[in-house]
């Protein structure tokens, strides 16, 4: 960390914990057979990349992807399987984020749509009492606010442009290995997070 002075974080994989298979289980038990082909972790076909980039609204996403599944299959049930791979928040994140703060200037960049935004608040309420992860940052980027997504470098950009953040003297954390390659390519400090390391290992005393 010698140097470090700004952390962006990513959110998926990172803070939250997240199961994409969940998601993948639930269409599949709604009939929609062919989801792997239209969304996984690494790539999505248009529909997908335009609701996390706000280019498309909530209920047109959600009317289009009605289409791929069978008679019957109602709105609520598609949220319920778009979300089902938002899990859960460990305390033990939220405190570390809370005490780096306090040393560091601190950043999320996720590539995440406003479906997922409103469920993963809604849990963090729920279970901890909080109304939004936001509060944890001292400001967090979203792909359907800003434009652009993981791994496009304008992601990036806007946030080292907006606060002024010399890339060399800061880390970007992300579970993803072409998010941390772009990263990279424009200066930035990297560290690719892969299970079961998580930010309390980076984080750990000795580090």
């Amino acid at each position: 960390m010698e140097g470090i002075k700004h952390i962006i974080f990513d959110l998926g994989g990172v803070i939250l914990n997240i199961d994409y298979m969940r998601t993948e289980q639930a269409f599949l038990d709604l009939g929609v057979h062919n989801f792997r082909e239209l969304y996984n972790q690494f790539h999505a076909n248009a529909l997908f990349e335009d609701l996390e980039i706000g280019g498309i609204s909530n209920d047109d996403f959600l009317h289009e992807l009605q289409k791929e599944a069978p008679d019957g299959v109602t709105i609520p049930q598609l949220v319920d399987a778009w979300n089902a791979m938002l899990l859960d928040f460990p305390i033990a994140r939220l405190q570390l984020l809370q005490q780096l703060q306090n040393y560091y200037d601190t950043f999320l960049l996720s590539n995440t749509n406003a479906i997922h935004y409103t469920a993963f608040n809604a849990r963090l309420m729920q279970t901890r009492g909080l109304p939004s992860v936001d509060q944890f940052f001292n400001k967090a980027y979203y792909s359907h606010r800003i434009g652009y997504r993981k791994p496009e470098k304008e992601a990036y950009q806007v946030i080292l442009d907006e606060n002024r953040l010399d890339p060399a003297a800061t880390l970007f954390i992300d579970d993803t290995l072409p998010n941390i390659i772009a990263a990279g390519e424009l200066g930035i400090r990297t560290i690719h997070l892969q299970p079961p390391q998580t930010i309390l290992d980076i984080f750990r005393p000795g580090k």
